[in-house]
């Protein structure tokens, strides 16, 4: 019989996940020599190498992809066992575990904090991250729900729409345009954009809407953050396209302004996502529902839209 621990088995399957011993210690919050000794007992219990290193990449070996679908199993019945035990305790002492798409960090932690007052004995545990790892996260099943502006296609997920995202072209109050009204979307082919990284959905939707209307746009600077384009916009390097919900206090203290393009807004929506056939906790299910009937009042971005 192997003498297997839970906890070696939570530290393979972190290593297995990122191929890298030092992202697996600091997602674990561990040092990396205790992520390596771990591993070390584990492979002397099962006799058997369970990564091999090919210059400075690891890889599972063999036995180490067999571990891991083993190991994978494991931690889901456990997570479907403290999902049974928290429904138990009600929405009294739960736990939610979400991430959302950058974008959303503009807004999220608002509506969190007004979930927490309703039930203030449960733990939030809240990951900020850029599409990409959200996407990873709800394919490895290690998140509760997600919140993103353009769910995956190629997941097996459910997905609803909670809240409109109105992307906008932002630009410094100095700039021309901002005299302008009706501007022709054709006029913005004369500047320079600041844009996401490839895969951002903000990125992707902008991209969609100036294909369909013919136009090749000028890009600049790239960056993986809103706060970056803003910040770049407001310099003077260019102009943007961002949510609305993500320059409130910009447009409220005048250091951007929103510009009167015609065929803007470009009119998204904000998701809630999760694992299809995922047993939600109570907890994520009274979150789920919070959202969809009660954010579009708490968000409502009419008063951005009062500082045009």
């Amino acid at each position: 019989m192997l003498h297997i621990t839970l906890r070696q088995l939570k530290v393979f399957e972190s290593v297995a996940r990122h191929l890298s011993f030092s992202r697996a210690a600091e997602s674990l919050h561990l040092t990396q020599p205790a992520v390596s000794m771990q591993i070390k007992q584990l492979e002397d219990t099962i006799e058997l190498p369970l990564f091999e290193q090919m210059g400075k990449k690891i890889y599972l070996t063999d036995a180490g992809r067999e571990l891991y679908h083993y190991s994978r199993a494991i931690s889901q019945q456990l997570a479907d066992m403290g999902v049974a035990l928290d429904e138990l305790k009600g929405l009294e002492r739960g736990r939610l575990n979400i991430s959302v798409v950058s974008t959303a960090n503009y807004f999220a932690p608002h509506l969190l904090a007004k979930f927490c007052q309703r039930y203030p004995h449960i733990t939030v545990s809240l990951n900020v991250s850029n599409r990409e790892t959200v996407l990873k996260q709800l394919s490895d099943n290690v998140i509760d729900l997600a919140i993103m502006g353009q769910p995956p296609e190629d997941l097996d997920i459910a997905t609803e729409s909670f809240m409109e995202n109105p992307l906008v072209v932002i630009a410094p109050p100095q700039h021309p345009l901002c005299k302008m009204r009706k501007i022709p979307v054709k006029r913005l082919e004369q500047e320079t954009f600041l844009v996401r990284e490839p895969g951002s959905g903000t990125r992707s939707a902008m991209e969609r809407f100036f294909a369909s209307h013919h136009i090749s746009l000028s890009r600049g600077m790239e960056t993986d953050t809103t706060e970056a384009i803003k910040q770049a916009v407001q310099a003077g390097m260019g102009l943007g396209i961002t949510s609305l919900h993500t320059v409130e206090l910009e447009l409220e203290t005048k250091r951007l302004k929103v510009l009167d393009v015609e065929d803007f807004p470009i009119v998204r929506y904000w998701h809630i996502v999760h694992r299809k056939h995922k047993r939600l906790s109570s907890v994520a299910q009274a979150f789920q529902e919070f959202l969809l009937k009660e954010a579009r009042g708490l968000m409502s971005p009419n008063r951005a839209e009062a500082s045009l």
